[in-house]
């Protein structure tokens, strides 16, 4: 029995197809559960949810882009 580990960019890109799956009503659901879980808070580790919070974000603004950013190219 082996145990892998993931690095970070690996865990963001399984995220970001994730995220690519789902539909905008299921996207909008993840980025308010992620939010509420990426509160500030007092700690020494890295917030984790902070960093799915603006993937979902990203993947957001990439299906719908406003209008001033969708006419520059």
């Amino acid at each position: 029995m082996s145990i892998g580990f993931e690095s970070e960019e690996v865990q963001l890109q399984k995220l970001r197809e994730r995220l690519r799956l789902m539909s905008d009503e299921e996207r909008v659901k993840f980025g308010k559960m992620v939010r509420g879980l990426s509160a500030p808070r007092v700690g020494v580790t890295p917030d984790p949810w902070k960093a799915q919070l603006e993937e979902a974000r990203a993947e957001w603004r990439r299906r719908h882009p406003t209008k001033s950013r969708s006419g520059r190219t």
